[in-house]
C-alpha cells in the first residue's frame, strides 16, 4: 500500500507517525545488473482453482543472487495462447495477494488476478523483496544499501519471465501497476534493458508526483489534524514540520537523513531507507511517462474515495502521458478505495475486509489487455 496508516499521538502529547506510514524500512528486492534470469517452475501445477478453466502455479526466477517466487494463473489445459498482465504491487513489504505480515485480508492482487482470468487474461504477480516467500534474501544484513534498481531488475526478471510461458500471447503483453507499482511500470516501459515489449500499461491508483513532495504532504496533513484535534501544541508541530523539511531537503541534496527524528518521523524517513527514498524520489513519474513511445495504450485510475492518490495528483500524471502522446484511457473511479474495493468511506478501516472490487474495473481491465 502506499503510505497508508495514520498519525497517532503519543501519551505525552508529542507529534507522532504511525510506523507504517511507509514500510519503507522493509522496502526490498533483489537483484544487480546484467546477471541472466534462471526461471524454475514448481512441480505443482495447481495450487489453487477457483474456476474449471484456470489454475494457479507456484513460480520461481532467479535474478542476480536471489530467487523471487510467484503465482503464474493460467489457462488449465494447453491451447491457443493468451493475452498476459505482470502485476506489480505497491510500496512496503506487500506481498504477491496484496497483503503484508501485519495486515491480512486486503488481497488485492490475488482478487485483480482472478478478475483477469474471468476475462480471459492470465497473469503473474509476485513477492517483492521483503515480502511473503522471497523475504529480503541478499539484503537481511544490509537493509541500508537497497535503492531502487533491485525492483527495477526484479520486475524487468518478472515480466522476462512472463513473457517466455507457452500460453503467453506476446503480442498483448500488459505491465499493471498499482500504487508505486505504477512508477515501476512506467520505468519498465521506459529504460529497461529487457528484450520483452510492453504492448500496454495499467496504472491503477498511481503515485503521481515525486515521492518525497506526496510523503511530506501527508505528513504535513496529519500533523496539522493533530494540532487542529488538540492532541499537539502548535510548537509541537512546527518542530516536526521543520524537521520534515530540512530530512527532505537532505535526501535531496545528498541521499542522507538524521537518526532520531523527532515526533516519531523516524519511522518514516531514516538512515535505513535514504537510498531508496533519495534515489525514487529523483523520478518524477509525470516526466517519466512523457518518455512512453508514442501512442502506447494506457490505463489510469483515480477515485473519489481514495484517501491515499487524489485525483489531482494523478491530473499530473496524466499531462505527462499526453506530452508521449500515450493512447490514454483515464478513468474515474467513483466510491473505490486504495485498494480498489467498493468503499465510500474515504478511511482506511475497511482495507481488510472481504468488500467487493471495483465494478468498473472488472470490466475495464480485462477487455483493456484484450484489446492490446
Amino acid at each position: 500500500m502506499f503510505l497508508r496508516e495514520f498519525v497517532r499521538a503519543r501519551n505525552d502529547r508529542a507529534p507522532r507517525l504511525g510506523a507504517g506510514l511507509c514500510a519503507f524500512a522493509l522496502l526490498v528486492s533483489g537483484c544487480g545488473s546484467g546477471s541472466a534470469t534462471r526461471v524454475t517452475a514448481s512441480p505443482m501445477a495447481a495450487v489453487s482453482r477457483t474456476t474449471p478453466a484456470w489454475v494457479e502455479e507456484e513460480v520461481s526466477f532467479r535474478v542476480d543472487g536471489m530467487t523471487v517466487y510467484g503465482t503464474w494463473r493460467h489457462p488449465a489445459r494447453p491451447g491457443a495462447k493468451v493475452p498476459a498482465a505482470l502485476i506489480i504491487a505497491g510500496s512496503g513489504p506487500t506481498d504477491r495477494d496484496g497483503n503484508s505480515a501485519g495486515l491480512s485480508g486486503i488481497d488485492t492482487y490475488k482478487t485483480l488476478a482472478g478478475v483477469l482470468s474471468a476475462g480471459g487474461v492470465a497473469s503473474l504477480r509476485y513477492d517483492k523483496l521483503g515480502s511473503g516467500k522471497t523475504g529480503l534474501g541478499p539484503y537481511a544484513s544490509k537493509i541500508a544499501d537497497i535503492g531502487i534498481a533491485p525492483f527495477e531488475h526484479e520486475a524487468r526478471a518478472a515480466l522476462d519471465f512472463l513473457a517466455r510461458r507457452p500460453e503467453t500471447d506476446k503480442r498483448r503483453l500488459t505491465v499493471i501497476g498499482h500504487s508505486e507499482g505504477a512508477l515501476f511500470a512506467l520505468l519498465l516501459a521506459t529504460k529497461s534493458r529487457s528484450k520483452t515489449r510492453v504492448n500496454s500499461l495499467g496504472l491503477l491508483e498511481p503515485l503521481s508526483r515525486r515521492y518525497l513532495d506526496i510523503l511530506s504532504g501527508q505528513i504535513t496533513t496529519q500533523i496539522k489534524a493533530q494540532q487542529q484535534a488538540g492532541t499537539i501544541t502548535g510548537a509541537q508541530a512546527a518542530e516536526v514540520e521543520d524537521a520534515l523539511a530540512r530530512a527532505v531537503a537532505s535526501l535531496r541534496a545528498n541521499g542522507t537523513v538524521a537518526a532520531n527524528l523527532p515526533g516519531g518521523l523516524s519511522n518514516v524517513l531514516s538512515p535505513a531507507n535514504a537510498k531508496f527514498l533519495s534515489e525514487v524520489d529523483r523520478e518524477d513519474p509525470a516526466k517519466v511517462a512523457a518518455r512512453l513511445k508514442a501512442h502506447t495504450p494506457v490505463l489510469l485510475s483515480c477515485s473519489d474515495a481514495d484517501i491515499q492518490v487524489s485525483c489531482d495528483d494523478v491530473e499530473h500524471l496524466a499531462a505527462g502521458l499526453a506530452k508521449a502522446p500515450a493512447a490514454t484511457d483515464f478513468i474515474r473511479l467513483t466510491g473505490i478505495n486504495h485498494v480498489l474495493k467498493e468503499d465510500p468511506s474515504r478511511t482506511a478501516t475497511h482495507y481488510t475486509e472481504p468488500l467487493p472490487f471495483s465494478s468498473q474495473l472488472k470490466q475495464a481491465l480485462p477487455a483493456f489487455v484484450r484489446a492490446y
